[in-house]
């Protein structure tokens, strides 16, 4: 019989190698094998044994306490993010026989607005395949079209990379996105797929996922190198889509009376008459 996957161990020793004594509050002797604090540092830091978080780092206990956690949590200085996703962990939840994946379905009302919005707008999957866009989400970046994936065209695509000067910051960002959306569900056939597939093309993932970041979406500004209007900073919102679990509405904005205005502005009198939203048909 194959061991249990042992997610709980794997996420503290990754946060565990981020901290340095230094950070933690604490002198720094002797030679380290490994980055970060040792074992036996945290545990005294977190007031528990050493024995016990040997135990837990290494799978024999799945059910620390609440108390116990945030002591933890303290030492290794997770944010609230980051202590959501640890409790995820240690959750005692049943496992189920996994069914066929749902397709990603974006409601027509969604659509109808989508179209309608005078800002680029888009609407991403659980795992940030583009479901639909409307046409100046497609003038602005050409790679939200239906059926591409944001973090494949992040890591891989150098076209997509030109696009977003900041690219390096965007992937940190959608890599913590993505383990926070996954939080233990990691056997979904789309996430295993997409994973797998970053993990074998991309240095940068893989040292990106190994950090174990988690973080929340929120809005942000995004500055984009465009090659008809140049560089333009725009804010970008993700807005939860009522009734459809893990879809969310995409939308790009200029703050009001800027340079990044008129550009956009610029973008939809040349594309907004083509205007339309384009669903995907097959299974994402």
């Amino acid at each position: 019989m194959s061991e249990k996957p042992n997610a709980l161990g794997t996420y503290l020793r990754a946060r565990r190698e981020l901290v340095t004594p230094e950070q933690a509050g604490i002198p720094d002797h002797g030679v380290r094998r490994v980055p970060g604090l040792r074992r036996e540092e945290v545990a005294m830091l977190a007031g528990i044994s050493a024995d016990y978080y040997l135990r837990l780092e290494r799978g024999r206990d799945r059910k620390p306490s609440v108390q116990v956690l945030e002591s933890i949590a303290r030492v290794l200085q997770l944010d609230e993010d980051h202590f959501a996703h640890l409790l995820t962990l240690v959750s005692d939840v049943p496992r189920r026989r996994r069914r066929r994946p749902r397709k990603e379905t974006v409601p027509s009302g969604v659509l109808t607005l989508l179209d309608s919005l005078v800002q680029p707008a888009f609407v991403e999957g659980r795992y940030f395949d583009v479901l639909a866009s409307n046409t100046l989400a497609r003038a602005l970046d050409p790679g939200l079209v239906v059926g591409r994936n944001q973090l494949r065209d992040m890591f891989l695509d150098t076209g997509q990379q030109g696009l977003y000067p900041e690219w390096e910051n965007v992937t940190e960002c959608l890599v913590a996105n993505l383990r926070q959306a996954v939080g233990k569900d990691t056997d979904d056939a789309r996430f295993v797929e997409l994973v797998g597939e970053l993990s074998l093309a991309s240095p940068l993932f893989r040292r990106l996922w190994a950090r174990h970041e988690v973080r929340g979406q929120s809005g942000t500004p995004i500055r984009l190198d465009h090659p008809r209007v140049g560089e333009l900073t725009l804010n970008r919102e993700r807005l939860s889509v009522g009734g459809a679990e893990s879809l969310n509405l995409v939308v790009f904005h200029p703050d009001p009376a800027s340079d990044a205005a008129d550009k956009l502005d610029l973008l939809a009198s040349v594309d907004l008459p083509a205007r339309g939203s384009l669903l995907r048909t097959k299974q994402g």
